[in-house]
């Protein structure tokens, strides 16, 4: 059984729970990635199983949890001690050390914005979330731009598969093209950013 099928096979199990279960865990463990999970939730919603409103809310609560879950993680405990514990035990999940130690790096770099953005983007939604609990970002307004970035991510991946689904290889070219537009996106903010910031420097 390919991960595919066996996503399907947990959506027919558990339905919106299943689907919020794998959203969850696709931010705790990114081998699982919603790139599969949302289009597969939208296809098997225009085949009448499930309603593509519940699909989408469902992998935007999972997916919600799973970011505060991490935000808590980063922090509550000292960094040390989990740079000391991605050492030894991130390879099960994926990641390592110096994974983190970049995403907190961007996340001072740029603010509180690349949490937004982060939720679209495959790895970095998956670590985004720590660095901004280490940096004691409000939760509040990590909840909220978490939750926006997510919806608007689950949204569009659950109608192209809703939409898509029986034509796979038109599916994984808009699927290609998206996350295209939204490194363009990010590398356009980015760079707008730093130019604010070395004129601001300059004044």
């Amino acid at each position: 059984m390919d991960l595919k099928e066996w996503v399907l096979n947990i959506m027919e199990q558990l339905g919106y729970l299943g689907i919020a279960l794998l959203m969850f865990l696709d931010n705790i463990f990114p081998p699982i990635p919603s790139e599969i999970i949302m289009p597969s939730a939208g296809y098997t919603a225009s085949q009448g199983q499930l309603q593509l409103f519940g699909v989408i809310i469902a992998g935007s609560i999972g997916s919600i949890l799973a970011a505060a879950v991490l935000y808590w993680i980063g922090r509550k405990i000292p960094k040390s001690v989990l740079f000391n514990w991605v050492d030894r035990y991130g390879k099960y999940l994926f990641i390592k050390s110096t994974d983190v130690s970049k995403a907190l790096h961007w996340f001072e770099q740029y603010g509180h914005r690349i949490v937004f953005f982060g939720r679209m983007i495959p790895a970095i939604r998956s670590l985004i979330s720590i660095p901004a609990g280490i940096s004691g970002m409000p939760f509040g307004k990590f909840i909220l731009y978490s939750s926006v970035g997510t919806l608007i991510w689950t949204t569009f991946l659950a109608c192209i598969g809703f939409y898509f689904g029986e034509n796979q290889a038109l599916m994984h070219s808009v699927l290609n093209k998206a996350g295209l537009v939204i490194l363009i996106g990010l590398v356009a903010y980015l760079m707008l950013f730093l130019y604010k910031k070395l004129a601001k420097k300059h004044h």
